[in-house]
């Protein structure tokens, strides 16, 4: 769902992008008051692992795939900010490193997937929690919150499309929002299956509040979350499929994708390693790549945001330690 450039038009990009930079100082802001110090470095590994996902295509139905988003999924470990500045990373990797999405569209691209996806989608899963308890209901409500973010992150792409003049938002609408339905059920169930893995091996990264053990066992969290994230960048992205995502596919069957350009060149387009003629090993290395970019982003911003304080209450969020 990676809006390329021209795509949208200058205004609806002013607007998107304005919208977006308050949407994600809020979420710093946020994250910064409410994230536990002990807890920064999930945002690193939390990024690096949804890059590393969003590079999986999967086949959907009539030459469509898709990729995980995982904006709730981070919500419901880390909380909606924390998901926010994690989904801005991984874009903005994406957009610079790879030209997957146009820097003129990035605005538009946080504001669809990483605030009304990520946001929208973890307050429908809130709504299930509070409906069904336990942890099945978590579990669901992950799921539910997972395939909702694509459909609104849909629904907006098509507003702002429309508001482009690029397509009718009456051919755009029922579209997007109906291939991404489908596309949201993958979205749903592997969300689903990674929050019940999550669950069942480290159950107390499902607080928000509760700080991460320092010890052997967060060695082991980093040992295990990184070998997943470049195990799914080297052996599996490499073998995605290749046929155009929901995005791509409604412009090609509405008849707009030759407006797709990219106006800033990037290190390596569509994943790719310049130079190098071997699938397999272009799209791996250019994996890794992404992935270690994406990390040491997320760190650095963490790090930067959330200020460990000194002292027994160093562990606890912002918001609950004392003040003389």
């Amino acid at each position: 769902m990676h809006i390329p450039d021209n795509f949208l038009d200058p205004k609806t990009a002013l607007v998107t992008s304005a919208l977006a930079a308050g949407a994600v100082g809020l979420a710093l802001h946020r994250a910064q008051r409410d994230l536990p110090p002990a807890r920064v470095p999930l945002l690193g590994l939390g990024a690096a692992f949804i890059f590393a996902a969003q590079m999986i295509n999967f086949p959907v139905v009539a030459g469509t795939s898709g990729h995980l988003v995982g904006g709730v999924l981070v919500a419901s470990l880390l909380g909606p900010a924390a998901a926010v500045v994690v989904m801005t990373a991984v874009l903005v990797v994406q957009c610079f490193l790879f030209a997957d999405g146009g820097v003129t569209a990035l605005g538009a691209n946080i504001l669809n997937m990483g605030v009304v996806g990520a946001v929208g989608g973890w307050c429908a899963a809130q709504a299930v929690v509070r409906v069904v308890p336990g942890m099945a209901g978590r579990v669901a409500a992950v799921a539910f919150g997972g395939w909702f973010s694509m459909v609104l992150a849909a629904a907006a792409c098509a507003c702002e499309l429309a508001a482009s003049g690029t397509v009718r938002l009456s051919l755009a609408l029922p579209a997007l929002t109906g291939i991404h339905a489908l596309i949201g059920l993958g979205e749903g169930l592997i969300s689903a299956l990674v929050f019940s893995t999550v669950a069942r091996l480290r159950p107390e990264l499902l607080s928000h509040a509760a700080p991460v053990s320092r010890s052997g066992r967060a060695r082991d969290l980093w040992t295990w979350g990184l070998t997943v994230s470049f195990a799914l960048a080297v052996l599996l992205a490499p073998w995605a499929s290749s046929w155009p995502d929901g995005l791509e596919k409604v412009a090609e069957h509405l008849g707009f994708a030759d407006r797709a350009t990219a106006h800033l060149p990037a290190p390596m387009p569509d994943y790719s390693v310049p130079g190098m003629s071997h699938t397999v090993l272009t799209v791996a290395l250019a994996g890794v790549t992404g992935t270690l970019v994406v990390l040491l982003l997320a760190l650095l911003l963490g790090r930067w945001l959330v200020r460990p304080a000194s002292g027994p209450q160093a562990g606890q969020p912002a918001s609950q330690r004392r003040t003389p």
